[in-house]
């Protein structure tokens, strides 16, 4: 279908990109979008030195203080890290592994090559929430950056999508009112038009979406969530009914290997064409 059947749902509210796995991200206003995704985002990880395995807060237990950790952009392939007290370190720095392996108590190293089939530890979410994010439950294997370029530090795909609808949905079910938006860790959040409503966008699997005058994407799967959301990020408390919710109100198909049914929020997208994205552009859908 061409861009010009596509129909409008929405606006761009917001645009995040995390330039290293796990760390905090950093708001944009504006940003280049190729088959890499957003220009400078998962570029870097930090690797177990014992396992080489990535490591990702995905395993809470030991590595959920990598969301305290902020991660920005600092010059053309670099990265600096600021730590909760100040201090910080960027990507070439000689200190930077010792610095980021003393704070997170495991010996580690800051890399910006993913390794073929690198492979992260994923905790059985149903467990972390059972016994809490400090508990030493199960985890499955999980390989990384499977629909992205090689070299990169994505879970999976190369832009996670998620609607201010489903947003909605999702917090007039938590006992605060509204969840933060933060917790799921969006490249873009769209601002639906108001009379979508619900989660909108477990229905664009398979489908096209136009962003602003250039950007062209494929959603491909609703976006499974882990431990995760349910997590301190800098500021932002912990919070189990960040992974409740969904799991209890939006428990969906995911044809991904190892999945089935999961708690889903948001989408998962590969870039068809890249260009440039800015808050406000309009979000069209096309077949």
């Amino acid at each position: 279908m061409s861009s010009d059947a596509a129909v409008t749902v929405g606006r761009i509210g917001a645009l995040w990109r995390y330039p290293v796995k796990s760390m905090l991200g950093e708001p944009l206003t504006s940003v280049a979008v190729s088959e890499a995704g957003f220009e400078g985002d998962r570029r870097f990880g930090v690797v177990d030195a014992g396992t080489g395995r990535v490591a990702s807060a995905k395993r809470p237990r030991r590595w959920q203080q990598l969301l305290q950790l902020q991660a920005e952009v600092a010059g053309p392939g670099g990265v600096r890290i600021r730590f909760p007290d100040g201090s910080s370190v960027r990507s070439g720095d000689p200190g930077a592994d010792a610095a980021l392996g003393a704070f997170l108590g495991v010996p580690v190293r800051l890399s910006g090559d993913a390794a073929p089939k690198a492979e992260l530890e994923r905790a059985v979410p149903d467990d972390v929430l059972a016994e809490g994010a400090d508990a030493d439950v199960a985890f499955t294997m999980l390989e990384i950056a499977a629909a992205s370029p090689a070299g990169t530090f994505f879970d999976f795909s190369p832009l996670q999508l998620l609607t201010s609808a489903s947003l909605a949905r999702a917090g007039a079910a938590h006992p605060a009112g509204r969840l933060d938006a933060r917790r799921y860790r969006p490249n873009v959040v769209i601002d639906t038009d108001p009379e979508l409503a619900g989660f909108v966008e477990n229905d664009w699997a398979g489908r096209r979406l136009h962003l602003g005058e250039a950007v062209v994407l494929d959603v491909v799967v609703p976006s499974p969530r882990c431990a995760v959301p349910t997590l301190r990020h800098g500021d932002l408390p912990p919070d189990p009914d960040a992974l409740r919710i969904p799991l209890r109100h939006n428990f969906v198909d995911v044809p991904l290997d190892g999945f089935g049914a999961a708690p889903c929020l948001g989408v998962h997208a590969v870039v068809v064409t890249g260009g440039l994205l800015a808050i406000g552009d309009e979000v069209r859908l096309a077949g």
